[in-house]
């Protein structure tokens, strides 16, 4: 009686099978995604809540590493699956044993970074010579460091001063400095001051200042539908939030919390950046786009190299994950 109730389950299974019917779901794929405290991130918390994230067969565990030099070394290291960052930042942990892989872009800076310079320096070229304060090894330095580059200097043509973004606006308006590289609101507030101005913000280097997913080739390699379905998710999350504005800044500012919990706060920050939705990855992720990712990470390969602070034998094109997108 056994075997013959064994044989009608097999025979029903199958039959299921035949007619299109789905077997019982299997247990939703596991990944961590650590990120810092970021009005970028914040549309993770949507996929979360809003259970996109469990439409695409995933338990996502966001945890907050505020630390890089902690983020990045426990992806390499396995304790996490993606990491968020910036484009720059992702090289300097790229090596030959631990190879990384971009996935999708998340935000892209636009007004929220830029410089406060006294209202002498009217140019890139007027800072030669100058004192200028910044976050050294941030995407504060990248910014800068780009700017000089299109402008024919260098960074040893400025006399540089390493210092939070925080303490760096702080130090212009206190007339210690004679430019900064920072964020808001020390933008604002240099541009407040009676000898300041903004030299110039983020809203002209689009691509630039950029947060991406990465993760490793090995994960990639092996977790590709998961990857995929992440991707989906955060273009789901980004599509939700365009129609509803206000909840989705409620949603954001308590997922990502610290200093962004205020969701007025968060709708201030985020009127800085941009996210990426599902059109504008395809555009910004092609490889063969020099406008795109390609021209940033050849930008900070360049610079990162000729600062010494890395040398990587991979082609650009050879980093971007594009299948992912598609």
């Amino acid at each position: 009686m056994k075997h013959l109730f064994k044989g009608l389950c097999l025979s029903a299974i199958a039959l299921g099978t035949v007619l299109g019917l789905s077997a019982p779901a299997s247990a939703n794929q596991e990944l961590t995604i650590a990120h810092s405290t970021w009005v970028g991130y914040g549309p993770l918390y949507i996929a979360r809540d809003k259970g996109f994230f469990e439409e695409e067969g995933l338990d996502v565990d966001l945890v907050v590493m505020e630390d890089v030099k902690t983020r990045m070394p426990a992806l390499a290291a396995g304790r996490i699956d993606v990491a968020v960052t910036t484009i720059d930042t992702v090289l300097a942990f790229y090596s030959p044993e631990h190879p990384l892989s971009y996935l999708f872009a998340l935000d892209d800076s636009r007004g929220g970074d830029g410089i406060v310079a006294g209202k002498d320096i009217k140019t890139i070229a007027d800072l030669k010579g100058k004192s200028i304060a910044f976050t050294e090894g941030s995407v504060s330095q990248f910014f800068l460091s780009v700017l000089l580059k299109d402008a024919g200097m260098k960074l040893s043509d400025v006399n540089a001063l390493n210092m939070s973004a925080g303490d760096a606006g702080a130090a212009f308006v206190a007339q210690k400095v004679d430019a900064a590289v920072t964020w808001e609101p020390w933008l604002t507030r240099g541009k407040d001051t009676d000898h300041g101005h903004v030299l110039v913000d983020s809203t002209k280097t689009p691509g630039l200042i950029t947060d991406i997913m990465v993760t490793t080739n090995d994960m990639l390699e092996k977790n590709r539908p998961a990857m995929e379905g992440l991707y989906r998710a955060w273009s789901k999350a980004i599509a939700w939030q365009k129609d509803n504005v206000e909840e989705a800044d409620e949603i954001m500012a308590k997922g990502v919390g610290g200093w962004l919990e205020d969701p007025a706060v968060f709708a201030e920050t985020r009127a800085g950046i941009v996210f990426y939705d599902d059109a504008m990855n395809k555009t910004f992720m092609d490889p063969t786009n020099e406008g795109g990712i390609l021209g940033t990470i050849k930008n900070a390969k360049v610079l990162g190299e000729e600062g010494g602070l890395f040398t990587i034998d991979a082609e650009p094109a050879s980093l971007i994950a594009a299948d992912i997108v598609k």
